[in-house]
């Protein structure tokens, strides 16, 4: 375990630089244009490789050396973070230059995921897989609670040439030790053919909407979600703008920032311990209220006053975790074993297809009406979707479906 730990480590540490990078990024963003449109490009440019580009990007990791793909992206995020560095110290940098280095690291990330995950296959013992999957769990809400205060420090102590040389060393501290690792690779054998997988891929998903479309519960909780997500995913996007407006500077949109992944964490540990009420779609259709409650309150409330501003963000925290865990339950336990990794596609591809889709309208009507219109919207939206689901009979029905054993090869 040893070569694996000293891996993950790295990446870990790597990982932390890079998100505070990025919010001092998303800040520099904000302050040197006040735009919508240009945090709405932003996100934009971070989402889609991902969402176009993700399986094929899996299916070309699968074919090659991991290793090598792990040490390429690291070394072009550097490389990429070392180049802004200088545009910075020159006065050259430019949003341009800032967006360029945003779709370098969406693109470079889009290869290292699966490679990394696909490696820790090899690396761990399959008897502490699950333990592993924990410990990154735990990272990643530490992560998401810790970079966005660190970035805000970052963004106060040094100039921006200097922030981007702190991503450049976070991104060594990654490579280094990646070098002398041997990280194994699978057998050449089981290494897919793209234009197969991808045929395979667009089977799969055609599979998919074929079950979830002739299921009504099923179809309606796929376009709620969608549909919240069009619209939620821009506001919390928008979220340095809304900051920066009502006059909050770093350090606080860095405090509001960390409220959201406490709010997910607390939310996640309640619903370990308390499980929900007894019909899972009841504890989801709470969370879309709660969740457009807080969104409304987040766009009412001034930034001036921090603490108001924090626990409406830690509300939409502990919503999304009890939106989320019975959606995830409730697929497992209605929809075929045999399908369930593709409806689990078909909702995760539609739901990130509906994030660009609802950031091009937000940016507009941001403009136009202010950035507190598209909260005040998409709240209102997520909390008539929520009350309306109680009175819809597709998904009062739901919890009480079961798959049949024939649907479930």
């Amino acid at each position: 375990m040893r070569p694996f730990f000293l891996l993950w480590i790295g990446q870990a540490l790597s990982l932390l630089g890079s998100q505070a990078v990025q919010f001092a990024l998303i800040w520099w963003l904000t302050i040197e244009t006040g735009s919508a449109a240009v945090l709405a490009t932003a996100a934009m440019i971070g989402l889609l490789p991902q969402v176009l580009l993700g399986p094929l990007m899996g299916t070309l990791v699968d074919r090659w050396n991991r290793k090598r793909v792990m040490l390429i992206s690291d070394s072009v995020v550097a490389l990429a973070s070392l180049a802004l560095a200088w545009a910075y110290a020159q006065g050259y940098a430019g949003v341009p230059l800032v967006f360029t280095l945003l779709l370098v690291r969406a693109l470079a990330g889009g290869f290292h995921g699966p490679a990394m995950l696909a490696s820790m296959t090899l690396m761990v013992p399959k008897e502490h897989l699950v333990r592993i999957q924990g410990l990154n769990q735990a990272v990643q809400g530490g992560l998401l609670i810790v970079s966005a205060p660190l970035g805000a420090l970052l963004w106060s102590l040094l100039p921006m040439s200097g922030v981007m040389l702190v991503d450049v060393s976070t991104a060594l501290i990654a490579i280094i030790p990646l070098i002398f690792i041997r990280v194994p690779q699978p057998d050449s054998k089981t290494k897919p053919a793209v234009d197969s997988a991808l045929r395979s891929l667009w089977r799969d998903f055609s599979e998919g909407l074929r079950f979830v479309r002739t299921r009504r519960g099923h179809l309606t909780l796929l376009l709620m979600a969608t549909t919240i997500n069009a619209f939620l995913v821009p506001a919390f996007s928008l979220l340095p703008l809304l900051a920066t407006t009502g006059g909050a500077d770093a350090g606080e949109l860095g405090w509001m920032t960390s409220s959201l992944g406490v709010g997910t964490l607390f939310g996640g540990l309640g619903l370990g311990v308390w499980g929900g009420f007894g019909r899972r779609i009841v504890t989801t259709l709470v969370g879309m209220i709660g969740l457009g409650l807080s969104t409304i309150l987040l766009g009412l409330v001034p930034m001036t006053f921090l603490i108001g501003a924090m626990a409406a963000i830690f509300g939409a925290g502990v919503m999304a975790a009890l939106i989320n865990g019975p959606i995830q339950a409730l697929l497992q336990a209605t929809v075929p074993p045999g399908l369930q990794g593709r409806v689990f596609t078909l909702f995760g591809s539609l739901a990130g297809l509906a994030a660009p889709l609802g950031l091009a309208a937000a940016a507009p009507v941001a403009d136009l009406f202010g950035v507190r219109s598209w909260y005040l919207l998409g709240g209102s939206i997520c909390l008539a979707i929520g009350v309306a689901g109680f009175f819809i009979r597709a998904l009062s029905t739901l919890d009480s479906e079961n798959y049949s054993e024939s649907e479930a090869c």
